[in-house]
């Protein structure tokens, strides 16, 4: 039986083989590591020996541990090696990268692997991602228990389990970003787009993959301009249809104005055609105007339906409406006739109409207004939301006072709309 316990890689990296007769048979330069059942185990060595690089399979250890690591055969015997690229390896490929946190809704950084021995083998059981890793692999852990223990303090262990990652690929980039779907689902989308932000490009744009539909276009909405483009534009035309499909029109509009013409028009063939024509309706207003920050996204009911069907009504659009913060109330050719707000609707008897309990005296504006007008519209008389009608009345789309804070926000914040 080579290895008994547990051991951390820094542990065992650079530390002497000795082979049957004690004698130095080289240092360990890093582990081979391979799928197992469980979890990964270590399926060799790799020894460095007069400069040369050696490969010592596992089953030709005799003794595996912190303190001692010995061969049952010599020098003579040992095989070079030479580092393959489709070799997974500790040291090259798992120390030091970066993983997802989805407890603390960060990206960490691998600082060392706890392996551990299970059926004569050594596999890996989780990662550290703490400071006391760091300490260790600079040889300081004990200096730093002691500083911590003079200020009361105990040194942390920051491990997370192996059983967190997806099986091993050759290339560690992909297990860096892969943790369980169910995971990531409830984390909120502006820590998504955090993570996401932290890593580089490539593994963002797997990390955003990895994502269900729901919970990709939350995040997508979260990120800047320019990384929402990239992957998108960089995605299966179908799936990035059925992202954008399911964001609110406006930031869907968001999305779609910053890619080229080309592929805009490409996925938004791909999505249903109502939900189309609302984007593209709002792509054809210009930039900095009611028309760009308006959302289509509203829920609007006839005047001469009773607050009780109203209310009923609204609890299942409700569902899928992004604001809802007001009632508009449309006649049958599309034209804004009052809006009531949900409290009117709650306190009013349940077989009064709309007609009976709408505001009449609206706060408008047109489609091309400026959008710093709409913001001190909206601040004046501190509302949530407020409708944009043409001259001739017909309510085109709602402007929320979240909108506005974006105008608060820095220009490289700030989301442009062009035509597509």
């Amino acid at each position: 039986m080579p290895f008994f316990g547990e051991v951390f890689s820094s542990e065992i990296i650079k530390k002497t083989v000795l082979d049957p007769k004690g004698e130095d048979l080289g240092r360990v330069r890093d582990l081979v590591v391979i799928k197992g059942d469980p979890l990964p185990k270590v399926s060799a060595l790799i020894i460095e020996r007069k400069k040369k690089s050696f490969y010592l399979p596992w089953h030709d250890l005799n003794i595996f541990n912190k303190k001692i690591i010995s061969s049952r055969v010599y020098a003579e015997s040992l095989k070079s090696y030479e580092m393959m690229a489709d070799d997974l390896l500790i040291l090259r490929d798992i120390l030091d990268k970066q993983i997802v946190d989805a407890n603390g809704a960060k990206v960490v950084r691998v600082n060392d692997i706890k392996l551990e021995g299970y059926h004569n083998e050594a596999v890996l059981i989780a990662v550290d991602v703490g400071m006391r890793g760091i300490l260790r692999r600079l040889g300081m852990e004990r200096g730093g228990e002691d500083l911590a223990r003079l200020f009361k303090k105990s040194l942390p262990f920051n491990l997370i389990s192996w059983d967190y990652l997806q099986p091993l690929e050759p290339k560690l980039t992909e297990i860096s970003l892969t943790i369980p779907r169910q995971m990531l689902s409830d984390l909120h989308p502006a820590d998504i787009a955090d993570i996401i932000s932290s890593v580089s490009q490539k593994d963002g744009a797997t990390f955003f993959n990895n994502l269900d539909i729901e919970t990709a276009a939350e995040a997508l909405s979260e990120l800047k301009p320019e990384m929402q483009a990239d992957i998108i534009s960089a995605m299966d035309t179908e799936k990035a249809a059925d992202i954008i499909e399911e964001m609110p029109p406006d930031e869907a509009a968001d999305v779609l104005s910053d890619l080229t013409t080309e592929r805009a028009k490409e996925i938004l063939e791909h999505i249903e055609k109502e939900e189309a024509e609302d984007i593209q309706e709002l792509l054809g207003h210009e930039e900095d105007t009611a028309g760009g920050l308006m959302t289509t996204d509203f829920i609007a009911f006839p005047p001469d339906m009773t607050v009780q069907e109203a209310s009923e009504r609204f609890k299942t659009e409700a569902r899928e409406a992004e604001n809802a913060y007001y009632l508009y109330i449309v006649d049958k050719e599309e034209k804004l006739r009052g809006v009531a707000s949900l409290r009117q609707m709650l306190l009013a008897e349940n077989d009064c109409y709309l007609a009976d309990i709408m505001e009449t005296n609206l706060k408008t504006v047109a489609p091309g207004e400026d959008e710093m007008v709409v913001a001190g519209i909206i601040s004046k008389y501190n509302l949530l939301a407020l409708p944009v009608v043409d001259e001739n009345g017909y309510m085109h789309g709602i402007i929320t006072v979240d909108d506005i804070i974006d105008l608060l926000l820095p220009p490289e914040a700030k989301k442009k709309r062009r035509r597509v």
